[in-house]
């Protein structure tokens, strides 16, 4: 039959991205849903396996055993080769030794096949060459592969079991993706103890072209998938997989697990801040990876972090209060009219929250606590402990709590303890979908995994404020110091230069002089009105306490020359070699009441420079209190790093000596613009920045370089804002305007876009009568995964979030790149100015570059004004053969080869 070949300079996969990788999508459905499947192997005891499971799954098509050594497999008939097939296999599952699959794989792709399983064991290490041959000839036969090195995967809505082990017992709607075939197995084990059936069970194996991030795209979109759950060793593609993260996540749970540590891996807090951006949950255990799936359903409940906790047992729930405590939750504290109301059921003496009711408390006990927290606006979830006891009925008051469930505004946990009465009453509450747990731990922190996944989700949605200045860094300055320092062979910047670069970006610096020898230093201080700090710049010895370190209260141009003089003799005595940049001299400043913190830049992997923050001072690496986050950042996502952190709290929650946080966002957020312009930015440590009221100090600066990147952003795991496609533009009436990409801070001005339009051309534009956006659409329009999407508004003078947006086009690409959907919004007041068509034209440049096959739309067909442009620029327009009110608008961009297989 006819197939389609891609080539990779077709679909211009320029991001140091394989042809493998730009496939994404593309034939998976040939895995998971095939009409014809051939099985290759030799007389193995795998070839057995995987038949039985295959028959007594109730596959619907043919299964063609490819076996020259037997007549007869499971009862199917065997063939000698592959072109002696009868009909021509979607799937091929190959068990042969991998040195024999390359031309197996290329005479799979002339009969037609598109997908192929190699269950066959992984190469050693060194093989590299037989993997490239595997991956050529797939290329060469346009065919995706699963493996090496795979057990195999399930799929039981298809009866589809193509799997060396045991397969679900039950269809479901958890998809498990996992790089560990004993990983699934366990998970498998546990859901059948819990009753959980799945859409998928998938092991990826070596994922030579098939990976994690394939396969999430394909399940966002798959309607039996309503949860994902990952096992995950380690992710070769940083910016494929969290893209595709990112959009799975926004349309269901994706729950991960993962080892903390595992070889040659970056260290966990890179992947740990990885998640939390992609807006994933990740766990601790295989066990919780399936609990946490019911537990979620109870997402929407929770909004903050108070819980309450009510028991019969002190003892417990103090122990449950500790867990809140170390996962960062805390005790909510209940309204007059809540504490009224549980003084005559508790314990008298006992505490609050939590609330003790004492070991006789029955149901109905239970039950009049439990509406007075669930009514208390300052309660976001309940835990529920019942220990046993003989005064009281377990299940009695596991009834009581069934009975306020579905009713319930906040989410309710409960931890019955116990094999007995406990057993039973758990059983009767997970029957209900109750988050329901042994220990009160567990269930306490079941509740802070609900709180970090509705803060991960947060991340994805929240739009953040515009930025409170305009900020133009000098890059050319910085720039330059950073490359002079690597011609001269440096790999660290003096502190002097160190300055500068931060100046560069407007980051507040202690003043600083520099002076070249302990004579010039000495006349600076002449004009010095206060005491001065003096160091010597000396970067071939990195421990200046060799040379006396700092000197500082120093009043008179004599003390500083001495000192200068002092510390130049001591670098000529210890490393005669070594070279001296001159010495700078800092006024001493007292601290009074300001933070000491540190943030700055350091190397996460291959997932690209992180940024970090956290308490500084001498001791900072022994207090060890750092959160992570990737660039690029914005104002939001820069106070979610901070609040990671301990000290966060005490920052914002001081009375006499609160900062100024927004200043400290900021200062992350300049930060993460210098990594995103600076390729040759290796580090960066700013420790002490103090931080008070009025603002921040740096004080001391270190800055490693590297080599100078063509590309600085290519190096990010997550693409940052595309700076070069701004363009000024002047209309017909004189008006100039600014033609960007959108940002998640333009949410406001593009409420106000909408909110200006008219009712017919909002009907034209989403095709159906609204009158404003959602928040959740129109962040879908403005917080954008530049990887994949596009979107271009012009707006007029001011900053992001303050300026007016008049029109905006966007452009939703699929995974592979083959087909990218467009739609455009004008203000009607720039109606004949020709700003509909810039925009149009602009972004079908941009689909061009970034080799997109072909754009396309719908247009209703009452809109002649956008067909005349579609048609002008070159779009073949054709009726919409299940609607007649609809134009289907296309514009080819790529010639795609079509060749007979």
């Amino acid at each position: 039959p006819a197939r389609m070949r891609y080539p990779t300079a077709l679909f211009a996969c320029r991001e140091r991205q394989t042809w493998m990788q730009c496939m994404t999508t593309r034939y998976l459905d040939a895995f998971f849903q095939p009409n014809a499947i051939a099985l290759i192997g030799g007389d193995g005891d795998r070839d057995v396996r995987i038949a039985r499971n295959l028959m007594r799954g109730g596959f619907k098509g043919p299964v063609m055993p490819v076996d020259p050594k037997r007549w007869a497999l499971e009862g199917a008939l065997t063939y000698p080769d592959i072109a002696s097939l009868p009909l021509t296999p979607d799937l091929a599952v190959i068990t042969r030794p991998l040195a024999e699959v390359p031309p197996l794989l290329q005479q799979l792709g002339e009969r037609g096949a598109r997908a192929a399983l190699l269950v066959s064991h992984l190469p050693s290490a060194a093989d590299q060459g037989l993997m490239d041959a595997l991956a050529s000839a797939a290329q060469t036969g346009g065919i995706r592969l699963l493996g090496p090195g795979s057990s195999g995967f399930n799929v039981p809505q298809a009866h589809l079991q193509v799997s060396l082990g045991p397969p679900p017992r039950s269809a479901g709607p958890i998809a498990f993706l996992t790089e560990s075939d004993t990983i699934g197995q366990t998970a498998l084990d546990i859901g059948h103890h819990y009753g959980f059936g799945f859409s998928h069970l998938i092991h990826l194996g070596a994922g030579l072209d098939v990976d994690l991030a394939d396969l999430l795209d394909y399940l966002a979109g798959d309607a039996h998938t309503q949860a994902i759950l990952l096992y995950v060793e380690h992710i070769a593609d940083p910016r494929k997989f969290l893209s595709a993260a990112r959009r799975a996540a926004r349309l269901k749970p994706v729950i991960v697990l993962k080892p903390r540590r595992y070889p040659e891996e970056p260290d966990d807090a890179v992947y740990a801040a990885a998640f939390r951006r992609a807006g994933l949950l990740r766990v601790d255990d295989s066990d919780e990876l399936l609990q946490m799936v019911e537990v979620l359903k109870a997402a929407k409940r929770v909004q903050n972090d108070r819980l309450a906790i009510l028991s019969n047992s002190s003892s417990m729930s103090l122990l449950a209060t500790d867990t809140l405590y170390h996962f960062g939750g805390r005790l909510a504290q209940f309204s007059a009219t809540t504490q009224q109301g549980l003084e005559p059921l508790m314990d008298p003496g006992s505490l609050l929250n939590p609330i003790d009711l004492g070991d006789q408390a029955d149901a109905k006990a239970y039950g009049q606590a439990l509406d007075l927290l669930l009514a208390d606006p300052g309660v976001d979830g309940v835990l529920v402990i019942k220990t046993p006891s003989v005064f009281s009925d377990t299940e009695a008051v596991a009834e009581a709590v069934i009975e306020r469930l579905a009713k319930s505004p906040r989410v309710i946990l409960a931890s019955i303890p116990g094999p007995n009465a406990g057993a039973e009453a758990r059983r009767r509450l997970l029957a209900r979908q109750a988050p329901t747990y042994e220990t009160a731990s567990a269930a306490v922190q079941a509740f802070m995994r609900l709180v970090q996944y509705r803060r991960n989700q947060a991340l994805l949605m929240e739009t953040p404020p515009s930025l409170p200045e305009v900020f133009t860094p000098d890059v050319t300055t910085a720039r330059t110091l950073l490359a002079r320092a690597w011609a001269a062979g440096r790999r660290q910047l003096d502190e002097y230069e160190a300055v500068q670069v931060l100046s560069a970006y407007g980051l507040p610096v202690i003043e600083t002089h520099w002076a070249e020898t302990p004579a010039a230093a000495a006349e600076l201080m002449a004009d010095c009105r206060q005491p001065m700090v003096l160091k010597i710049l000396a970067p071939d010895v990195p421990q200046t306490t060799l040379l006396g370190g700092t000197a500082s209260f120093l009043s008179t141009p004599e003390a500083v020359r001495q000192a200068a003089e002092e510390r130049l003799a001591r670098l000529q005595a210890i490393a005669p070699a070594a070279r001296c940049h001159g010495f700078i001299l800092q006024p001493m400043i007292a601290r009074e009441n300001a933070y000491e913190l540190t943030l700055g830049v350091r190397s996460g992997g291959r997932f690209g420079p992180m940024i970090y923050f956290g308490q500084g001072g001498p001791d900072a690496s022994a207090i060890d209190d750092l959160a992570y986050g990737l660039p690029p950042l914005n104002l939001h996502l820069a106070r979610e790093i901070m609040a990671q952190t301990r000290i966060y709290q005490r920052l914002r929650y001081s009375l006499l000596r609160r900062p100024n946080l927004d200043a400290l966002a900021l200062a992350l957020v300049k930060i993460s613009q210098m990594v995103v312009d600076l390729g040759e930015l290796a580090a960066l440590d700013i420790n002490p920045l103090w931080s008070h009221a009025q603002g921040l100090l740096a004080l001391d600066v270190r800055i490693e370089v590297a080599s100078a990147l063509t590309n600085p952003a290519e190096r990010l795991a997550i693409r940052p804002y595309p700076k070069a496609l701004e363009e000024a533009i002047r209309l017909p009436d004189g008006q100039e305007l600014l033609l960007r990409p959108v940002l998640p801070e333009d949410e406001p001005a593009l409420q106000a876009l909408v909110g200006r339009a008219s009712p017919d051309d909002l009907r034209r534009r989403f095709f159906q009568p609204i009158r404003e956006l959602s928040h959740a659409m129109a962040a879908s329009l403005t917080q954008i995964d530049y990887h994949r999407e596009m979107a271009l508004v012009a707006v007029g003078p001011g900053l992001p979030g303050q300026a007016t947006i008049y029109g905006i086009v966007n452009l939703s690409a699929d995974p592979g790149r083959d087909r990218a959907e467009y739609s455009i919004m004008l203000d009607r007041a720039m109606m004949g100015q020709g700003l509909g068509q810039r925009l149009m034209q602009r972004i079908i440049d941009y689909a061009r570059a970034r080799g997109i096959g072909e754009i396309y739309g719908e247009v209703l067909q009452e809109n002649r004004p956008m067909l005349r442009l579609n048609r002008m620029l070159g779009f073949a327009v054709h009726a919409d053969p299940d609607d007649p009110s609809l134009k289907l608008v296309v514009l080819k961009l790529h010639h795609i080869e079509m060749s007979a297989g």
